[in-house]
């Protein structure tokens, strides 16, 4: 099945490079009757995934049997998935089928894979490699025949790690893996999304649509959405009915985001475009970034130079040091910037010195500015939060960086 009518049949909405991606892997997948682990942020759409893997395969006229883990209480689990013989706990006054049986000869999605009990986790491998189970206070095996879908938006491979997770089961389940990239990851598909979403929700409540403003979709696409999908489908949704039979605006847009999150979180892994690499492109941000602290220092010492010569502040309460250059004088033109003194590097330091060693510097002390604030540390140094993450633990800064603590 060609991916274009996976996508009419799940109803996956977009046409990016990512999106197709998941599609031609779905085309792959579906066929075969093998296992599969769907990955991604919570609200990407990983139940529609899920539902295109079910509708492309051969058990696509069979059930598809969706079960949200993280929502059964951890006592009547086992219950639930495996069904129970009456009399097997208080209230217990039928035999009952569970999800694998109703599920036999079809598809069962178990979303949130990683919220079971490890008790739990031992009857889903066994599930999964003989097709036997027993229902909760019965000892008759049973058999079922069914196609198990997982989805989750933790690290399984951590939780292995850390005993809560079973690592047979999680090498069993990730046979094949599907990640869904969140929407940050997938702007391009905001104008399809809103459009989707606009168009259902305005005809089964019978409210005038006027459509976006081109202005008010491009501000969309600047948000990070950190709800992914769902974020915005309920965003459009809630925006419809506040301006009933107006054509949204730009300042709509922004008006409503802001009063749902506060000031709007901008995605800093939009594209721009660079002349240089963009290895030499950060490295060129790095030392700007550095040149604006030594401005900074200079106009500190300017301004506590002032104070001491007013009498406001005595020279003896400084820890004076060659840093403050405090009673020498201050060139008139210390601060103008020109090709000839723009340098912040020692001269001394040429030919021993490392790039690494200017970002580390530049990151440090831009961490320790912002009281270890990443997402502003990440904005003013211009780069994004995910190359800052790498940088603070390539550099080994986590432990040297503290936040203090504002009571």
């Amino acid at each position: 099945m060609d991916i274009d009518r996976i996508q009419k049949l799940s109803g996956i909405i977009g046409h990016s490079d990512k999106i197709r991606e998941v599609l031609d892997l779905v085309a792959q997948v579906a066929p075969v009757d093998i296992t599969a682990l769907i990955t991604g942020e919570s609200g990407v759409g990983k139940e529609m995934v899920a539902k295109a893997v079910h509708l492309a395969s051969r058990r696509s006229r069979e059930e598809l049997v969706v079960v949200n883990c993280g929502a059964i209480p951890e006592g009547i689990i086992e219950s639930e998935l495996f069904g129970h013989k009456k009399g097997a706990f208080t209230g217990a006054e039928n035999d009952r089928k569970g999800y694998f049986e109703f599920a036999n000869k079809g598809t069962i999605f178990l979303d949130e894979i990683g919220e079971t009990p490890l008790s739990t986790q031992v009857k889903l491998l066994r599930v999964l490699e003989t097709g036997e189970f027993m229902r909760v206070g019965d000892s008759k095996t049973l058999k079922t025949d069914v196609r198990v879908i997982a989805a989750t938006n933790k690290n399984l491979g951590e939780m292995v790690q850390k005993g809560t997770f079973r690592q047979d089961l999680y090498y069993r389940l990730k046979t094949v893996t599907l990640h869904v990239p969140s929407l940050r990851d997938r702007v391009e598909d905001i104008s399809h999304l809103v459009e989707r979403f606009a168009l259902e929700f305005t005809q089964s409540n019978e409210i005038l649509y006027r459509g976006f403003m081109p202005e008010a979709i491009r501000l969309m696409k600047k948000y990070e959405w950190p709800g992914n999908v769902r974020e915005l489908k309920n965003f459009v949704e809630k925006i419809l009915v506040l301006e009933k039979g107006e054509r949204i605006t730009e300042a709509m847009i922004s008006r409503e985001l802001a009063d749902s999150i506060g000031p709007l979180s901008m995605n800093p892994n939009l594209p721009v475009l660079v002349n240089d690499s963009a290895e030499r492109a950060e490295i060129d941000l790095i030392l700007r970034q550095l040149f604006l602290l030594r401005q900074d220092s200079e106009t500190i010492r300017n301004q506590l130079m002032a104070l001491v010569q007013n009498g406001d502040l005595s020279s003896n309460t400084l820890a004076v040091g060659d840093g403050l250059n405090i009673g020498r004088p201050i060139p008139d033109k210390s601060m103008e910037i020109t090709d000839d003194d723009a340098y912040f590097i020692r001269d001394e330091a040429i030919g021993d010195m490392v790039m690494k060693d200017l970002e580390r510097e530049a990151i440090t002390r831009t961490l320790k500015f912002f009281n270890n604030n990443r997402r502003k540390s990440a904005k003013s140094l211009n780069m994004s939060e995910r190359t800052l993450y790498r940088k603070i633990e390539e550099f080994g800064l986590e432990p040297k960086i503290k936040k203090s603590h504002v009571f």
